[in-house]
């Protein structure tokens, strides 16, 4: 699990620990180094880094060639460059991952709450997340390119629910489903294999 002082220093404040550490838990590493490297929807065995040196020199090789994860929140590398020289180290230091990461997660879930039509039901927020995290995995929204995708700006009103709002009995059982998922490409940001279980949202502090 994710360190709570980490999340506390680099994360986005607009969202919430228990949110935070929901999204990487769904769609993140629990290695800083990791590096996640797709090409037309196949995964490209890579070594395993084991310094920021090498996880970078593995991102250069593959970034404009390949679709490139990173770090905890497992960002994508391109996002924000034009050419593989401009990556940065601070893309595998765990603080600026969590950073760049959860922001952009943030503008993720904007979006998709905007599309919603900006409910403020917290029974609407489950699937607001879960599509937002799909979104995350495959870089698209409704046919929206999420990381170019202009932010809305727009808080979040649904609540983000935690274990003091919602008790994990008020679920009822159901749990929302993620969107079928579609044939990647070598423009997709990747998706992991993983579902959500959603009754577990901020259940742990």
């Amino acid at each position: 699990m994710i360190d709570a002082a980490l999340i506390k220093e680099c994360a986005d404040p607009s969202l919430k620990p228990a949110i935070i550490e929901q999204f990487v838990m769904a769609a993140g590493s629990d290695d800083p180094l990791a590096v996640t490297v797709k090409s037309g929807g196949r995964l490209i065995l890579v070594p395993k880094a084991t310094s920021t040196e090498e996880a970078m020199a593995i991102v250069r090789q593959y970034a404009g060639q390949a679709v490139v994860r990173v770090g905890l929140t497992q960002f994508p590398a391109e996002v924000g460059v034009k050419e593989p020289a401009d990556l940065k180290p601070d893309l595998v230091d765990p603080c600026q991952n969590l950073c760049k990461g959860t922001a952009m997660f943030a503008k993720v879930l904007r979006i998709v709450a905007k599309w919603y039509g900006n409910p403020t039901s917290k029974d609407v927020f489950p699937q607001i997340f879960d599509d937002a995290v799909y979104a995350w995995k495959t870089g698209e929204f409704e046919g929206v390119s999420v990381f170019q995708a202009e932010d809305p700006g727009i808080p979040i009103e649904a609540p983000q629910q935690s274990d003091e709002t919602r008790p994990a009995e008020s679920v009822g059982g159901e749990e929302a489903t993620p969107k079928d998922v579609q044939p990647e490409t070598v423009q997709d940001v990747g998706r992991a294999g993983m579902r959500i279980d959603l009754s577990r949202i901020g259940g742990q502090q």
